[in-house]
């Protein structure tokens, strides 16, 4: 009788510890997810000029996403000196205007990671935002997604909120951005 009572305790235990472990992976994931959203908005926030300036960076981008800007960066840029050395070079090139990575053209005052989902290897983190320099202030909530990698989590997309955004993620965005270069 003892024995059997052991052996179920030992059972009961092992569960739990499992459970404690994976509850500990999660807690580590959430915050390695947070981490790359505050990453993304810290680098890039309301300014374009960062990704103009830098390379995309393979840490915090997927690869499908870091070619996706990288191409429309290269369209810009090419834009940029086709009009420059054209005949109407006082003609506007197309660049990127407003803010990239948020569904408000003016960018954001402030946001908060309101949430995050973790489900395997994806990962869609639900950030707040509030822009506070007109009257009413705007709040609007935009979705990060993310897939872990071999070398971690990488935002492989952002959906835009709908009532704010004409474009539905940043991937159509830069796509659309490129065939009007074109």
């Amino acid at each position: 009788m003892k024995k059997q009572l052991f052996f179920y305790l030992g059972i009961l235990l092992f569960f739990v510890a499992c459970e404690k472990k994976k509850s500990a992976a999660d807690i580590s994931s959430d915050n390695a997810v947070r981490m790359k959203v505050n990453e993304l908005y810290s680098k890039y926030g309301n300014s374009n000029e960062a990704i103009y300036n830098q390379t995309i960076p393979a840490t915090l981008f997927s690869k499908d996403l870091q070619e996706t800007l990288e191409n429309a960066i290269r369209a810009s840029k090419a834009d940029i000196e086709k009009v420059k050395n054209s005949d109407h070079s006082d003609e506007k090139p197309l660049i990127f205007e407003g803010a990239m990575f948020s569904s408000l053209y003016e960018g954001f005052t402030a946001y908060t990671i309101k949430s995050v989902k973790i489900q395997d290897k994806i990962a869609d983190a639900q950030v707040e935002f509030e822009y506070n320099m007109s009257s009413p202030k705007v709040t609007w909530i935009d979705t990060v997604h993310l897939i872990n990698t071999e070398k971690g989590w990488k935002i492989d997309n952002i959906t835009f909120d709908k009532k704010m955004a004409n474009s539905g993620d940043i991937k159509a965005r830069m796509i659309d951005f490129v065939k009007g270069t074109l």
